[in-house]
């Protein structure tokens, strides 16, 4: 069983990244921070490693994807209330995030996109399974 999650994902502009993410409320690991790494704390065991691209670089010997252009990978973090998916979503629009898309209103699901600096999309969302609709 896996003990913890880290995702890694380059950044350009790493005092930009924290002020954005600091802005939506998070806060940050500062044993595994410095002037070319951040570790965001999403949750309980679960981390977001936004390293500065020659950082990142250092990890593969593969291209760095251009996420404002292409989009590698979607993440998403649920959250405790419709309510809070709406307020992370203008907090990140305050901090110079963008919503990519219209949110998604399933009744017993909603959820919203919001692109960080870096083009990076981050899926929030709120579920109720109680309220999911039968399966066929």
């Amino acid at each position: 069983m896996v003990k913890q999650i880290f995702i890694n994902l380059p950044v350009k502009d790493l005092k930009k990244t924290n002020a954005f993410f600091e802005g939506l409320g998070f806060s940050f690991n500062t044993q595994f921070s410095n002037e070319i790494a951040t570790c965001v704390i999403l949750g309980e065991n679960i981390f977001a490693m936004l390293l500065m691209e020659d950082f990142f670089k250092s990890f593969t010997p593969k291209t760095i994807c251009d996420a404002t252009k292409s989009t590698e990978a979607l993440i998403c973090i649920q959250v405790d209330s419709r309510e809070k998916v709406d307020e992370l979503l203008t907090k990140a629009i305050s901090f110079g995030g963008k919503e990519p898309r219209e949110k998604q209103d399933h009744g017993w699901m909603y959820a919203r996109s919001m692109e960080d600096m870096d083009g990076h999309i981050w899926e929030i969302m709120f579920a109720d399974p109680s309220a999911m609709p039968p399966q066929a």
